[in-house]
């Protein structure tokens, strides 16, 4: 299937998908018909046959953009969470934590700083944070929309500010390309300072777990949580497995450490730390060279072998439990498995079909834009096409060998700043859209209704945006001075959450009055 230029009809198919998911509520549907959308433009546009080739072209695209390794992982860890909770370990680690953390306070901010923690890599993030927190903020009555939430707003945004990370690695790759820097990660250091969404939106998870600023849909679903609700999709599958009552905590911290520390050294293992190749034998380089993806799948299987070991020889699980433990802990990941492999089609159809990133480009490639304006022009047009195409990495290989010439020729001074923009706006886009495969693994990791994770973050995050894009006007006219550029979109966001909070709780008190009435 070569690729056709479908300029604004490119466009198209992910707007159906968003807008039929936010209406309906019902996301695998919504897809499904953005992708047949989009192989039926490719269909007419190619001279194809737009009944049978719409059909035959989404299936093919379907079978080639699975990544298997992902699906693999989720399912490894899947059996891993249900093993642990068969073994009682979840429950025990529960009433631990609980009795550490005092207050909902204390278990949304360990949660915060868990998933600032764990920068290696978001998908290692979402689903790690998520099966070790569970317990403690349902305790608390935290609800699984605010849990997704929290993991969600440190996964992306942690990983695109850590060098060490598999997305450092990924924006290195696409400096090089551009030959325009000395060192790549020299390159991507210099941004973080600029990088305002990810700095802002940390601050806010921080700032909403130790003040109640909530407001919008997220505040009325913690009001439910509250009185019970806590909007948990996975609380029939705990219930229907057996759990031992003797659980120990170490049944859940030893097979999540060994999760970790093994992800870790498949990492460097992937990445060359022990080969021939003396280029890769720091764990900088390593990291940088690692297949993500495939060194979980190792570390998620060496995981599920010391569950084993740690489990069935003390009989704290029986052998037949365990097996079954497996096969229901994998069945607990199948939404999460249509909804990625559909999100990696329409992000297929977009990119590989339509052509969607040329179109934005020669959109930007076109505009005569006043230097000054740049960076928040940048954020604004990567924020849109990286929420149209559900990733940031997609994004960001496509702007940053346009934005860095373009920066070059025309502001040298802003060539940092519109990095940082680029990178920023790609990670916000990444962050709401409902085929962000980050958002998917962040609502499967808390156990919450996808939609109503997407739902109820999206005022968060286009609060935040706002800020940024301000933030990137204050950078652009005053010369990327970086205490002006960060200083205002911390004070905007501050300002902007306590005005947003009131209005909420102001909302609330005239709804209630009118009903009393």
């Amino acid at each position: 299937m070569d690729p056709i230029y479908a300029g604004w009809l490119s466009i198209v198919p992910p707007i159906i998908a968003i807008a039929l998911a936010l209406m309906t509520k019902e996301v695998i549907s919504s897809l499904m018909i953005g992708i047949l959308s989009g192989t039926l433009i490719y269909a007419c546009m190619s001279g194809g046959n737009p009944v049978v080739g719409t059909v035959d072209y989404a299936f093919k695209l379907m079978a080639n953009r699975v990544d298997i390794n992902i699906i693999l992982f989720l399912a490894l860890l899947g059996a891993l969470v249900a093993v642990v909770n068969m073994a009682g370990g979840s429950q025990a680690y529960g009433r631990w934590a609980g009795n550490k953390l005092k207050s909902k306070r204390s278990a949304m901010v360990a949660t915060g700083v868990l998933g600032s923690l764990i920068f290696i890599d978001d998908y290692f993030n979402c689903l790690t944070v998520g099966t070790v927190m569970k317990p403690v903020t349902d305790k608390y009555h935290i609800s699984r929309a605010k849990l997704a939430y929290i993991i969600d707003a440190t996964a992306a945004p942690i990983c695109i500010i850590a060098p060490i990370s598999s997305w450092a690695a990924a924006v290195g790759s696409n400096l090089a390309i551009t030959g325009e820097f000395e060192s790549d990660i020299a390159a991507f250091v210099a941004t973080i300072p600029y990088n305002l969404y990810a700095i802002l939106s940390i601050l806010m998870v921080f700032l909403l777990c130790f003040v109640n600023l909530d407001f919008g849909p997220m505040e009325r679903v913690e009001e439910a949580a509250e009185a019970g609700d806590l909007g948990a999709i996975d609380k029939e599958e705990a219930d229907a497995m057996p759990v031992n009552e003797k659980g120990r905590v170490f049944d859940m911290l030893i097979p999540i450490f060994a999760l970790i520390v093994f992800s870790i050294l498949a990492m460097l293992y992937n990445g060359g730390f022990w080969g021939d190749d003396p280029a890769y034998h720091s764990i900088g380089a390593a990291f940088g060279n690692c297949v993500a993806a495939e060194a979980l799948v190792l570390g998620g299987f060496a995981a599920l072998v010391v569950a084993f070991l740690l489990f069935v020889p003390r009989r704290v699980v029986k052998f037949r439990d365990f097996m079954a433990g497996i096969t229901m802990g994998v069945k607990s990941m199948v939404p999460a498995f249509i909804i990625l492999t559909l999100a990696w089609t329409i992000s297929g159809v977009c990119r590989d079909l339509l052509m969607t990133g040329e179109f934005v480009k020669d959109m930007v490639a076109g505009s005569a834009l006043p230097a000054a304006l740049l960076p928040a022009i940048i954020f604004a047009v990567a924020a849109f096409l990286s929420f149209s195409m559900g990733t940031a990495w997609g994004t960001f290989g496509i702007l940053i060998p346009i934005v860095v010439p373009t920066c070059v020729a025309i502001a040298p001074e802003l060539l940092v700043v519109a990095l940082s923009a680029t990178l920023a706006g790609s990670v916000f886009g990444d962050h709401c859209s409902p085929i962000s495969d980050t958002t998917i693994l962040s609502s499967t990791g808390a156990g919450c209704n996808h939609i109503q994770h997407v739902s109820t973050q999206l005022p968060y995050c286009i609060v935040v945006a706002c800020c940024c894009f301000v933030g990137y006007l204050v950078a652009g006219l005053s010369g990327a001075n970086v205490w002006l550029t960060l200083g205002s979109g911390i004070l905007l966001l501050v300002g902007a959450l306590v005005v947003l909070h009131r209005l909420s709780m102001k909302k609330a008190k005239a709804s209630k009055a009118a009903d009393a009435s």
